[in-house]
């Protein structure tokens, strides 16, 4: 049977991944992969010199969608995949690779999974993570301080210039295509309730028409 796709989205520090970790925690986490859009941002080198605060990480053509697309199709097929490991303080992608075993159901997250309609078409559930504004910044400030080792000007300058003007025009619009809006992310522990017994329903429905 077709593993079960979920797409999690919503903007940055949105909480999609620790949504994703919630819903992954309520089903069998044996059963559960994590696929992440950031692990293909494309490697510095694509940029043929461009330094990185020229170039805007916030477009979908940053990322190599097209290889994760291969990847869902390939994990879809009960085959096993190498995913890039993508470094955030040097922007290239590592030697090393992270091999991920096919699983009943797979979670992509990521800020613009909504925007490939060849991606979206992989998806049985799309859920949209809405926060707010100042509380998305104020989560990006903190994680690429403490994380990804930014100055508070840097990642300033670089919401204002593309991660802003891209949420608008990329982002934002995507919202569009989801099945479930969750306000507040994670703290909405409700919807996350919700969720889960849905994808439950669905999975056992699935099973039920296949004995059919």
């Amino acid at each position: 049977m077709k593993p079960f796709v979920i797409g999690i989205a919503g903007g940055t520090g949105s909480g999609k991944t620790s949504v994703a970790h919630r819903i992954v925690e309520q089903l069998d986490p044996q059963k559960v992969v994590l696929i992440q859009h950031d692990s293909y941002y494309k490697d510095l080198s694509y940029y043929q010199g461009t330094p990185p605060e020229k170039i805007n990480f916030d477009h979908p053509d940053s990322l190599d969608t097209e290889l994760l697309v291969r990847d869902i199709q390939s994990l879809c097929a009960g085959k096993a995949i190498e995913q890039p490991i993508y470094n955030f303080a040097t922007h290239r992608r590592m030697k090393e690779t992270r091999r991920v075993e096919p699983k009943d159901i797979i979670i992509i997250d990521g800020i613009l999974i909504f925007v490939d309609k060849a991606l979206r078409k992989f998806m049985d559930l799309k859920i949209f993570v809405d926060t707010d504004a100042d509380e998305r910044l104020i989560r990006r400030i903190q994680r690429d301080i403490t994380e990804r080792g930014r100055s508070v000007q840097s990642i300033m300058e670089q919401y204002l210039t593309t991660v802003k003007p891209m949420h608008i025009e990329f982002v934002e619009p995507s919202k569009h295509w989801a099945d479930i809006i969750i306000p507040r992310g994670a703290e909405n522990t409700v919807a996350i309730d919700m969720i889960v017994t849905k994808i439950v329903s669905m999975i056992a429905k699935r099973q039920q028409e296949k004995l059919l």
